[in-house]
């Protein structure tokens, strides 16, 4: 049965999207003189990773990329390379060159051909001259030296484990001297022992826990790695004994693509005569006798052995011999079945107990398979179903609560408590299924540490960036929109705000600017703050550009206003056009972005201090919670975080200004009154403000009043885009259907906010 793998190229442009992130934040953080050793194999690992999925799948630019990668960051892992920040630069660079590689393959494009020669030209460049200017000190030594016996090594091992503190890798160290050793005879290094043919040692490889399916897909693919001499199935496991000169990593990383990394074991034996045997897979029999057996083998626990993969032979003694046999003592041990492999010596017990202890710290998940802590990818248009099918099913819980308002509480008491008991149901699975669709802003924030880092390179200036509310959630919808806006607004800090190194020690301020990304939730909103300690907005110099472009501006305006005055098309204040900004386009269009996912954004500035650009959004849009009102016949629905208070003024606190516009005075302070039937012109609303009920609605900062005829309830909407199946309506931001099956309109709160703040000009609202 042959299987489709494309099916899991979804899951491995995922996974090496995280893997890309992670490896370029980890180069960011990344010491250059005193590098940490784990953050430079974590690094490693990454680009091991996605070069052995590549291959998998047969994205051979990709692969062909990260494998020049590697090697570099391979001999920087052994101390063999100096790092440099134009190294830095260069890893960076790939990364993106990789991640432009993987979009393609994603859109089933073939990446660009000149892009990827020119980034692997720079690499090998790196690599000679790097090895042209400080020759690694095991390449220096005789060639006497680099074929130690592996004997020693082996010794080395033995003695490190039995002193009790074992060194990092002493586990890898042992099974490849183990590895080649066999029958008292020296292997050759360059490939696997026993590679292509039918006698053993082969790498045995064990996966546990596996569907038939999956067991046939990973055993297709292990068949191209090598020659597969035999396999074992018992239940759920497959033992599989591979020819092959590949390593335990590229193992590794083509089934972590398909199960989990603890479902993997690896290790070396020679297989059964008979490939069709059943029976345990961990049982020990005469096969399974290679010295390595005892110690299992994952990713975590090891790298990529250097002399596995040198090509050179290495000269052997019967030092080896009986190194990780069983003593006689132990001899009835040996029949016991073991997990994966026969019974260990002292030795290898206490060699395997180390590093047992070392996988569950590092990875606690991993145990009992994963089964705790995990997770699984779904794909978002079956969460957006599941959205939908939520949202219908608030709908009919509507219409039950319309058809039963009718009923006596008093004659069906069990019906309405089932029907409470159904609308908290309701609410908690639509607050639970919302929750799926609710991502981290880390996912925004991890962009900017390259951006802030390159750019400030680019314009001479030392920045340092600080994130708070990285764990704060937003609507997936949502914090893929908000990247763009978020971007503009840093480059814009960067560019505008933040002074150069000798302007800001002359201001007598820290030669280092710093800039702050923070986020968090208030009530049913999200928000997100941009920061510097620059030199923020001169409202001298904003007045002065704004009445040169021909704008009606005032000394007397306050300093919101003059700061909302750059979200203005194609004003800018920039002293000179550079490819960073200062072209007047950008600034409107944040505030359209933001906007037009319901939110807003504004601007607080202090001379010589800095400026924060503070954007709120609501924390989704398919469900909210709203107000239903009444203006004649209609009924409209008011977002129910707008909201503040509802009255009904009397006549003495009605005033009409100037302009003809009317106001109300609420406990002093006066508001503009819209009133939503001229808005809309709906016939038969309410005319005078004494005979229908004002409702206080407060957006971006200010207050307005609202006449409607009545107040209808309070209930939870199902959001429905009204451009989708019609278009888009002044003053109307989505529309959704009640209970009793009629549609109604969402008010559009911030749009009528706009309206009204133009409408009675200079007329300030509190």
């Amino acid at each position: 049965m042959t299987l489709d793998i494309t099916q899991f190229y979804q899951t491995f442009f995922d996974e090496a999207d995280e893997l890309l992130a992670q490896m370029e934040q980890l180069l960011l953080n990344l010491d250059i003189a005193h590098p940490d050793p784990e953050d430079l194999a974590a690094i490693f690992r990454a680009a091991h990773s996605i070069k052995g999925g590549a291959a998998t799948f047969g994205f051979t630019a990709l692969t062909e990329t990260t494998h020049i990668l590697e090697s570099l960051l391979d001999r920087a892992r052994n101390n063999e390379l100096v790092l440099r920040k134009d190294m830095i630069d260069t890893f960076l660079e790939t990364k993106d060159v990789l991640s432009g590689q993987l979009a393609d393959y994603r859109a089933s494009a073939e990446p660009d051909a000149a892009t990827a020669k020119a980034i692997c030209a720079k690499l090998e460049r790196l690599n000679a001259e790097s090895r042209d200017g400080a020759a690694p000190a095991a390449a220096a030594a005789p060639a006497a030296a680099s074929a130690a016996p592996v004997a020693t090594q082996a010794v080395q091992a033995a003695e490190a484990v039995q002193g009790g503190t074992p060194p990092e890798h002493v586990v890898e160290q042992a099974v490849q001297a183990a590895g080649e050793w066999t029958d008292g005879e020296p292997a050759q290094t360059g490939q696997a022992a026993g590679a292509g043919e039918e006698t053993g040692p082969h790498l045995k490889i064990t996966l546990r826990g596996v569907g038939e399916k999956d067991q046939e897909l990973l055993a297709e693919e292990l068949g191209n790695l090598g020659n597969i001499v035999g396999q074992v199935k018992s239940g759920g496991d497959l033992t599989l004994w591979l020819a092959t000169d590949v390593t335990s990593d590229d193992i590794i990383a083509v089934c972590c693509f398909v199960i989990d990394e603890s479902q993997i074991v690896i290790g070396r034996g020679t297989a059964p005569a008979d490939d069709t045997q059943q029976g345990e897979p961990g049982t020990p029999d005469a096969a399974d006798s290679s010295p390595a057996q005892a110690v299992q083998v994952t990713q975590a626990d090891h790298a990529a052995s250097p002399a596995s993969e040198a090509g050179t032979a290495a000269p052997a003694s019967t030092a080896t011999h009986g190194l990780f046999d069983t003593p006689a003592a132990q001899a009835p041990a040996a029949a016991q079945p073991a997990a994966a492999t026969s019974a260990p010596a002292p030795a290898q017990a206490s060699a395997a107990a180390p590093a047992e202890q070392d996988r569950k710290a590092a990875r606690p998940a991993a145990a009992a398979g994963g089964a705790e802590g995990s997770s699984i990818r779904v794909g978002v248009e079956k969460v957006d179903q599941l959205i939908n099918l939520v949202g219908e099913l608030v709908i009919t819980q509507a219409m039950l609560a319309e058809t039963t308002s009718t009923f006596d509480p008093a004659l069906h008491d069990r019906l309405f408590n089932g029907m409470a008991q159904l609308e908290r149901n309701a609410r908690d699975l639509q607050e639970a299924v919302m929750s799926i669709r609710m991502m981290p802003m880390d996912y925004v924030f991890s962009r900017f540490p390259r951006l802030v880092r390159d750019l400030a390179a680019k314009l001479g200036k030392e920045v340092e960036l600080v994130t708070f509310g990285q764990a704060t959630e937003l609507d997936k919808s949502l914090i893929e929109r908000i990247i763009d806006p978020l971007t503009h607004l840093v480059r814009n800090s960067l560019d505008h705000g933040i002074e150069t190194v000798e302007a800001r020690r002359a201001a007598g301020k820290d030669s280092t600017g710093q800039l702050v990304l923070s986020a968090a939730h208030h009530g049913g909103n999200i928000v997100i703050e941009v920061s510097d300690d620059g030199a923020g907005l001169r409202r001298d110099k904003i007045l002065a550009k704004a009445a040169k472009q021909g704008m009606q501006v005032s000394e007397t305006m306050s300093d919101e206003e003059v700061w909302n005055l750059i979200f203005l098309p194609g004003f800018s204040t920039a002293e000179q056009v550079t490819d960073v900004s200062g072209r007047g386009v950008g600034m409107d269009v944040v505030k359209r972005n933001i906007q037009s996912m319901g939110g807003h954004v504004e601007i607080t500035s202090h001379a010589g201090k800095g400026s924060t650009t503070r954007i709120v959004l609501p924390l989704t849009l398919a469900i909210l919670d709203g107000m239903s009102v009444k203006v004649g016949n209609e009924i409209f629905i008011l977002p129910l975080n707008f909201v503040m208070e509802s009255l009904q003024p009397q006549a003495e606190d009605i005033y009409t200004v100037a302009n003809g516009e009317r106001v109300v005075r609420v406990r002093g302070e006066y508001l503009p009154l819209v009133a939503l039937h001229e808005v809309f012109n709906v016939e038969g609303a309410k005319q005078e403000p004494t005979q229908g009920i004002v409702t206080i609605m407060q957006t971006e900062g200010r207050r307005f009043a609202m006449l409607i005829d009545e107040l209808v309830g309070q209930q939870q909407v199902v959001v429905k885009n009204l451009e989708t199946n019609y278009r888009k309506v002044h003053g109307i931001s989505a529309a959704t259907i009640l209970g009793d099956g009629s549609v109604a309109l969402i008010v559009d709160v911030a749009a009528l906010n706009r309206e009204t703040r133009h409408a009675h000009g200079a007329l300030s609202l509190a």
